[in-house]
């Protein structure tokens, strides 16, 4: 009798949860998908001048886009060795006590809200402008390097779990040949993990870019156009969805926080897709 309510209501709480997301995405998709055309991606300029970069866009979200792009890919091109490697390094040597501070830190940095992580970018540009550079100023380096730092447990977690659930007799059969410890790591364990691994990629990536706290404080603006520099202000999609959602005066300017909405589910969701394809292609797996 316990089993079956407790079967119950797991099967209640799947369908809630189905039921809360296909409401979510639904509303978004019928909201959204009649903004999605050049006006708003380009407004009034024409999209070959937008997209060559030769006109601004002032009221299209294809510079948010663009913007969206770099500081997501930015961080994780920061993030993803010291986080992959933190995570080696937490599975492989867990019984060290640097480790044991490791896994703390990593943790403890897990739990920080984005908000606080946005400040300390905040506080980091107020120190370089008092100390070092009276012209440090918020940037697209500083997001990204404050995304960086909250993707970090993400991809050192995945790892490590991706690395502890290779098979034990994999090990021993490494051992058996004679390899090293890192001629094991390369051939036998990292192979095995980088599904996991890239499990870690894809929820860093959607992790980036639906983060607006963390931005709002080091670098994204409204109305800055594409991004001209690792140290220039910057588009996102977050913020657009946000300004557009708080400071509308019309019904069209409401829509367009739907546009952009649809729009940042849509890169999300090729994103996954992008890194799904790529970790299960054996031509990219280590050591194949």
């Amino acid at each position: 009798m316990k089993a079956r309510l407790f079967q119950t209501g797991c099967y209640l709480s799947v369908g809630l949860l189905l039921v809360a997301m296909g409401y979510l995405i639904g509303l978004i998709t019928y909201k959204g998908v009649p903004t999605l055309g050049a006006p708003l991606f380009f407004g009034d300029t024409p999209a070959w001048q937008a997209l060559l970069g030769r006109q601004p866009v002032w009221d299209g979200i294809w510079p948010a886009c663009v913007g969206t792009l770099m500081v997501v890919m930015l961080a994780l091109a920061l993030a993803f060795l010291p986080g992959v490697a933190t995570g080696i390094w937490l599975s492989e040597y867990h019984h060290s006590r640097l480790a044991r501070v490791l896994g703390l830190a990593v943790d403890v940095l897990a739990g920080i809200p984005s908000i606080l992580m946005g400040l300390f970018g905040f506080s980091l540009i107020l120190f370089f402008r008092q100390y070092i550079s009276p012209a440090a100023n918020a940037c697209l380096l500083l997001s990204a390097s404050c995304l960086a730092m909250l993707i970090l447990p993400y991809l050192a977690g995945t790892t490590r779990t991706a690395l502890q659930a290779v098979p034990f007799s994999l090990r021993l059969t490494a051992q058996a040949l004679g390899m090293s410890p890192w001629q094991s790591l390369r051939h036998i364990l990292l192979p095995k993990a980088v599904k996991g691994i890239g499990r870690g990629v894809m929820l860093s990536v959607g992790r980036a870019a639906e983060d607006t706290a963390v931005i709002m404080l080091t670098g994204v603006v409204a109305n800055a156009g594409l991004p001209s520099g690792l140290f220039e202000r910057y588009e996102a999609l977050p913020f657009a969805i946000f300004y557009y959602s708080a400071q509308y005066q019309t019904p069209d300017e409401l829509a367009m926080a739907f546009g952009a909405a649809l729009t940042l589910m849509f890169f999300t969701a090729a994103s996954f897709s992008i890194a799904g394809i790529i970790t299960n292609n054996k031509r990219f797996n280590l050591g194949s």
